[in-house]
């Protein structure tokens, strides 16, 4: 199953400069997993060191956030699209 991911500009340096990916995965956390394979060095921007996503990194699937879902554990399906946006922060 091929899921579509949106990839935010400070990481398109680990992507070759692509804004968009296709991978496959049934859950995020085998999508965070198939980016590294396709993108070494990734992984580690996206994860903190217990392998959860970082706090200032969102993911949505299908515009769904997923701390709202199942986390990492969110299943994805054919044709899924799947975005990772860095929070934002001001006053």
């Amino acid at each position: 199953m091929s899921v579509k991911v949106l990839i935010p500009t400070p990481l398109q340096k680990f992507t070759n400069d692509r804004a968009t990916l296709e991978c496959k995965a049934s859950s995020v956390a085998e999508l965070i997993d198939a980016l590294e394979q396709t993108c070494p060095g990734i992984k580690a921007r996206l994860c903190d060191e217990q392998g959860k996503p970082r706090r200032f990194l969102n993911f949505y699937v299908n515009s769904e956030d997923i701390r709202f879902l199942d986390n990492t554990e969110t299943s994805l399906s054919d044709g899924d699209e799947v975005s990772i946006v860095p929070a934002v922060a001001g006053g």
